[in-house]
């Protein structure tokens, strides 16, 4: 049954010379909340304005809740709501007067719901849009997608500019649609936000995907991650190779730390072997059995995200 999937089959594009998306290939839903996750210029917004027709893929299709998207995506955007990324106001209006502009088109109930949301959020809906600040506007933006009961939402950094208070609200809000079967994929930065409501982790970089994973699997693989440090030049030159002979899927060696991925959930083997080197040292600092996502994204990116 189509009704709340989502499915790409090498969707491109390009800006010039530049390939903002490689072709991409995904499934989602029905139900769940996918989260999107990369740093700035990975694609993750022109996907997702691909997959409403506001940007023209170069290749490839795709569909919503089972609506090919085709020509300027009107269709599809009658079946799925979007909060975009950028900010675009009629500053003189009231928000709730922009509530039932950005809502035109759709029922009295996705205008109640919506007007409802707002006002759990606390926005002042009788003043003007002029006066609110960078986090009520995405709050407003945010009120409309989730007004009209659909089947699939796509949102792009939803809860950018909010207080913590005011996240966990649209975090609870968003589980509960997605717990009813609707298909949620967001955007964001925040890794406390997709570590405690995705179900679903896809990574991208430069247009491209690294990683189609899962909190469960980072879960599987922090049984397996062992990480070492030893005093400075206390690591010989052929450390990482004899590493790689006590049992492990892969080492990484960075000065006097090592990161390293065991090919089994036990470590006893792999610690016995290391004592038993007669050339390695002993390290300083032993870790075993963590990882966050943060550490996931340092690594997929080699940068630090927030």
């Amino acid at each position: 049954m189509s009704s709340g999937r989502i499915e790409i089959r090498g969707l491109t594009r390009r800006f010039g010379s530049l390939i903002a998306v490689h072709p991409f290939e995904a499934e989602m839903g029905p139900g769940g909340i996918t989260g999107l996750l990369g740093p700035n210029g990975s694609g993750k917004t022109t996907l997702l304005r691909m997959l409403v027709g506001l940007v023209r893929p170069d290749a490839g299709r795709a569909s919503v809740d089972g609506v090919e998207l085709r020509g300027d995506g009107t269709a599809v955007r009658r079946r799925c709501s979007y909060c975009p990324g950028e900010i675009g106001y009629y500053g003189e209006m009231r928000g709730s007067e922009h509530l039932e502009w950005l809502l035109r088109g759709r029922d009295r109930e996705a205008r109640r719901r919506s007007r409802a949301f707002a006002e759990e959020l606390g926005l002042p809906l009788r003043s003007r849009v002029h006066g609110y600040s960078h986090g009520m506007k995405r709050q407003l933006l945010l009120a409309a997608a989730m007004g009209p009961r659909l089947r699939v939402r796509l949102l792009d950094e939803p809860t950018e500019g909010l207080d913590p208070s005011r996240r966990s609200t649209v975090l609870s809000l968003l589980e509960e649609d997605a717990a009813g079967g609707t298909t949620v994929l967001l955007s964001s930065h925040h890794f406390g936000e997709v570590d405690r409501s995705c179900d679903r982790l896809v990574f991208l970089n430069e247009g491209r995907l690294l990683t189609d994973t899962s909190p469960e699997e980072i879960h599987a693989r922090a049984r397996r991650l062992l990480r070492l440090e030893w005093l400075d030049g206390g690591v010989p030159a052929d450390a990482e190779e004899r590493l790689a002979r006590l049992g492990v899927e892969s080492v990484q060696l960075q000065g006097a730390r090592a990161v390293v991925e065991l090919d089994r959930d036990d470590p006893r083997p792999f610690l016995s072997g290391l004592a038993a080197d007669e050339v390695l040292p002993a390290p300083r600092a032993l870790d075993f059995g963590r990882l966050s996502l943060q550490e996931l994204y340092r690594d997929l990116y080699g940068e630090e995200g927030t």
